[in-house]
């Protein structure tokens, strides 16, 4: 999370972090998701931030066991936005496949429109995936639940 951190903090894309650091942007990718990294790997990326090795080191191997809850928020934020720059590239994709097929559909067979269907079927792919990211059952979930309570008790719990 700490990588993430500095690489937001300067502005940086995952590829251009990896270009700086000589890594591949499949490593930045998975060392941002939680999994563990190697040395040289973390010696590599503190170099290209200009900081200790030890606070990425210290950083990676306390993770799991000391998690506090603002940690917890910033860690759910960042998965978050993961999720929702996956959607938004998914929509790009969508809209550039829908023209695709739609402008084959007119070349090839203008009378047989097959192409809506291929819509229909993306379109509801792209939907599932928009449920899953903006999570509309969240709604009336715990947060909604203790806050009502709280309100009710009018104090905090």
């Amino acid at each position: 999370m700490l990588i993430q951190k500095l690489r937001l903090k300067r502005g940086w894309s995952q590829q251009q972090l990896a270009q700086a650091s000589g890594l591949s942007a499949r490593t930045i990718q998975r060392i941002e998701a939680g999994q563990p990294a190697s040395v040289e790997t973390l010696k590599s990326i503190a170099s290209v931030f200009e900081v200790d090795f030890s606070t990425l080191n210290t950083e990676e191997a306390n993770m799991d066991t000391t998690m506090t809850a603002a940690d917890e928020a910033e860690r759910e934020a960042f998965a978050h936005v993961r999720e929702l720059r996956g959607f938004y590239v998914a929509c790009m994709r969508y809209v550039l496949i829908a023209v695709a097929l739609l402008a084959i559909n007119l070349l090839t067979s203008p009378h047989n429109m097959w192409s809506y269907w291929a819509m229909l079927g993306l379109g509801l792919a792209l939907a599932a995936r928009a449920i899953r990211v903006y999570a509309p059952w969240r709604l009336f979930g715990p947060q909604w639940e203790k806050a009502q309570v709280e309100k009710r008790l009018g104090r905090p719990l």
